[in-house]
């Protein structure tokens, strides 16, 4: 069997290693246990923590020990990595209703059975900490002006970087030590921008308790001009489907630039990479099959194989392939109020097209906007029945975002 680290680089995932041939060579020869840390400050997983479950899923099914760390302690403080401001400080109510959605989503991908990962909060061990102590033990371990080059603190020292950010990274480095302590888990993985927090991680455990750690960051999830992924017009692409459908999470990978998506099908499926080669060297009208393939695959990972399939139904329907038009997503309003009529902007809000009237006069007055196929460019446009036909109203958003509105 191939050793994880090979697969995990053949596929594009590693960008930095503390001790890359020893990180290898632990991974070879025994179960090695390895933690990813997340804030709940949302209450959904977004695409962008999708490519740290799947280093987590490549791991465990190499037989390594994942430990999901959900920041409920974390959290209250901020991560200043890669933020030109502070965060939003959350309440703990709101953290613990975060963190719970975080749990139920991650057994989905990750097994936590008897012997297998862990999901553990460091609330656990951080808000119970004597400060005092704190500082002594392990305050004595870090240089100030080592900490003000790193990344995550540079680029907040123009704006102002409170000393409640500036603790971040020893609470981080604790985490480690706490869980290097706990469970004997020698290596912290996460996302580029993770980079400072995991070295110091490293380094407190090789002072404060001589033992052998590791840290391994892996790339974010960019397009090929080195843009964030994972973001519309409308907001961040969520796991949770309440909050972003699985036919819109498909036709978000369906629609991607042409030069992603070998790369998205290296890093989101686990199609073996034979296959991610031949479709990502498809080229002109051809690659529309990889995207198709890449939707399907990454929808089925995250919603499983039935959404997939009528996200994928849906889409050719409306593209001209064929498929199951009862599939696109649609919102039933009662007869009755259109008997008068309904304003379009009333009804743009009513199907979850435009989050405020005010957004969807911006729709209509770019041009955004068509019912069943006629362009709109009227503020004051009325729908009644006669727009219907066999009881179904079909609205356009853009070039690709479709809904239907069906009569009940």
């Amino acid at each position: 069997m191939a050793n994880v680290y090979d697969i995990l680089r053949e596929r594009g995932y590693i960008e930095q290693a503390t001790h890359e041939e020893e990180i290898r060579e632990l991974l070879e020869k025994e179960t090695v246990t390895f933690y990813i840390g997340f804030d709940p400050t949302a209450d959904s997983l977004h695409v962008g923590h999708f490519i740290q479950v799947m280093v987590m899923m490549h791991m465990q099914m190499a037989g390594h020990r994942p430990i999901a760390i959900i920041g409920g302690g974390t959290a209250m403080v901020g991560d200043p990595s890669g933020k030109t401001d502070m965060r939003k400080m959350l309440t703990r109510e709101l953290i613990e209703e975060n963190a719970q959605s975080f749990k139920k989503q991650f057994s989905r991908f990750i097994d936590f059975g008897p012997g297998k990962a862990l999901m553990v909060n460091n609330a656990d061990w951080l808000l119970n900490l004597n400060y005092v102590e704190f500082l002594r033990d392990i305050g004595t371990h870090f240089s100030v002006n080592r900490m003000l080059t790193a990344e995550c603190y540079k680029n907040r020292l123009e704006k102002g970087l409170t000393f409640l950010e500036f603790n971040y990274m020893l609470m981080q480095a604790y985490d480690f030590l706490e869980l290097y302590k706990r469970y004997n888990c020698k290596l912290q993985m996460g996302g580029n921008d993770q980079w400072s927090n995991i070295i110091a991680g490293v380094e407190l455990i090789r002072r404060a308790e001589g033992g052998s750690a590791y840290g391994l960051t892996f790339k974010l999830l960019t397009t090929s001009e080195g843009k964030k992924m994972g973001k519309t017009e409308s907001g961040a692409i969520w796991l949770d489907p309440a909050k972003t459908s699985p036919y819109d999470f498909y036709q978000y990978w369906r629609n991607v630039d042409d030069r992603d998506v070998k790369n998205c099908l290296a890093l989101l499926t686990f199609l073996p990479m034979e296959e991610v080669n031949r479709l990502g060297s498809l080229q002109d009208a051809e690659i529309n099959r990889a995207k198709e393939v890449l939707a399907y695959e990454v929808t089925k990972l995250v919603h499983g194989e039935e959404e997939a399939e009528k996200a994928q139904k849906a889409a050719r329907a409306l593209f001209g392939s064929g498929g199951d038009a009862a599939s696109i997503p649609s919102t039933e309003i009662p007869q009755t109020r259109f008997t008068e009529g309904m304003d379009i902007l009333t009804l743009l809000m009513e199907t979850g097209l435009a989050p405020s009237k005010s957004e969807g006069r911006r729709l209509i007055q770019q041009g955004g906007l068509t019912v069943n196929e006629n362009k709109i460019d009227d503020f004051n446009l009325v729908i009644n029945l006669d727009d219907f036909a066999d009881g179904k109203l079909m609205l356009r958003k853009g070039k690709k975002v479709y809904h239907q509105v069906k009569l009940v």
